[in-house]
């Protein structure tokens, strides 16, 4: 039987050996990062490596870097801040198409709506921003991911970041599955709060980051001992945070091969087409992380391709994995006005550091005989390749 083909990293990507290598090193290692004895301070000083490094990779210095225990968890102490600000009233505005992570964290949030092509609609955010709020209130808080895991569309930060501060607004982005995949410069982009994970990257699961503008100060998250600087009380897990820093480092070097790797996805794409002209690419007119494509053929629902590809060896996805097992379509295709009918066939092919191209030829080969099949006709009566209706 042939090996089989990962093509899910958007969900987790393959631990890097580097990282493996480092974090057994450390695992080798007795040492509390808190303890002042010469043990406890080769800790230290290996969490403080590793913080540099991923601050290095998005542009911050090492001191806004607070580790966590995943990018949910970072989201979460963002969100849960603008909300636990006893006596006030704050208002969260955050992007329709955003992870379930601030999605659910947000209570109450006023939603900014996404354009068909996967963008945010940066004229309805003026709008938000503009309306005057009931009596004296904190600044807004706007929460708008880098780009987005299912489509891979990437936001424009910049200009949502210029709106943020003509309006007085806070800012927070889940660069989740943005950093390592597209150079990311938090200081240049003007952003108050970034959420960081590093099973993203080639990192072990269980290790996120929140990264803080100096001056803004939320809450701890967790009280208890002085571990990063007062915020998050607990032990550091040393190890987890040591193969962060090894993957950032990496990810960060891998940039230029990364980006040029976007040419594998266009290609991908464009033999799809040949073999199947009705199929749907989402957000494909939209800057688009180089690493994923979300796509559809009409007719075919995701569960009988996925289970059709998992047979033949192939892995992917037909969306966040956070969201598994829930029955409705994605909301980020509903927020993008793709038919629900359509919807429910999306697929999500992301690749990584350790594929190949002859990976993406592979699940071409996989999804041959579904293509082949009778070909249904396109939803809601649209041509093939028509672009979605708003």
């Amino acid at each position: 039987m042939n090996q089989s083909v990962y093509l899910d990293c958007n969900a987790t990507a393959p631990v890097r050996p580097a990282v493996i290598e480092a974090m057994t090193e450390a695992l080798a290692r007795v040492g509390n990062a808190s303890s002042p004895h010469a043990h406890g301070r080769a800790a230290r000083a290996a969490v403080e490596a590793a913080r540099a490094q991923v601050a290095a990779l998005v542009g911050a210095e090492p001191d806004a870097v607070h580790f966590t225990a995943s990018g949910t968890e970072a989201d979460n102490w963002a969100l849960n801040w603008a909300q636990a600000e006893t006596g006030t009233s704050r208002r969260l505005l955050v992007s329709a198409g955003e992870h379930e992570a601030v999605l659910a964290a947000a209570l109450g949030a006023e939603r900014i709506p996404l354009r068909a092509d996967g963008l945010l609609d940066l004229e309805a955010l003026d709008a938000l921003l503009s309306a005057a709020s009931d009596g004296p209130a904190p600044p807004p808080l706007v929460s708008v991911q880098a780009a987005n895991n299912e489509t891979g569309a990437v936001q424009p930060l910049a200009e949502v970041a210029a709106l943020a501060r003509r309006h007085g607004a806070l800012l927070h982005s889940d660069a989740v599955q943005a950093a390592g995949k597209l150079p990311l410069d938090v200081a240049a982009l003007d952003l108050d709060l970034v959420s960081l994970s590093a099973h993203k990257l080639g990192g072990p699961q269980g290790v996120g980051a929140l990264v803080l503008r100096n001056g803004v100060e939320p809450p701890p998250l967790l009280c208890g001992g002085g571990q990063e600087r007062r915020r998050r009380a607990g032990t550091e897990n040393v190890a987890g945070i040591v193969g962060f820093g090894v993957a950032a480092e990496l990810a960060r070097a891998e940039l230029p091969e990364t980006a040029a790797r976007a040419a594998w996805r266009d290609r991908f794409e464009a033999a799809l087409r040949r073999r199947a002209p009705e199929a749907v690419v989402f957000a494909e007119t939209a800057p688009r992380l180089p690493n994923t494509s979300c796509f559809a053929l009409p007719g075919r629902p995701a569960e009988t391709l996925l289970i059709a590809l998992d047979l033949a060896g192939v892995a992917l996805s037909s969306g966040s994995a956070c969201s598994s097992g829930k029955l409705s379509p994605s909301h980020v295709l509903a927020a993008m006005g793709v038919p629900e009918d359509l919807a429910r066939c999306a697929l999500r092919l992301s690749f990584g550091w350790a594929n190949r191209e002859a990976d993406l030829e592979r699940c071409l080969s996989a999804l041959e005989s579904p293509m082949l099949s009778a070909s249904p006709s396109s939803p809601q009566g649209r041509n093939p390749g028509e672009a979605i209706p708003a």
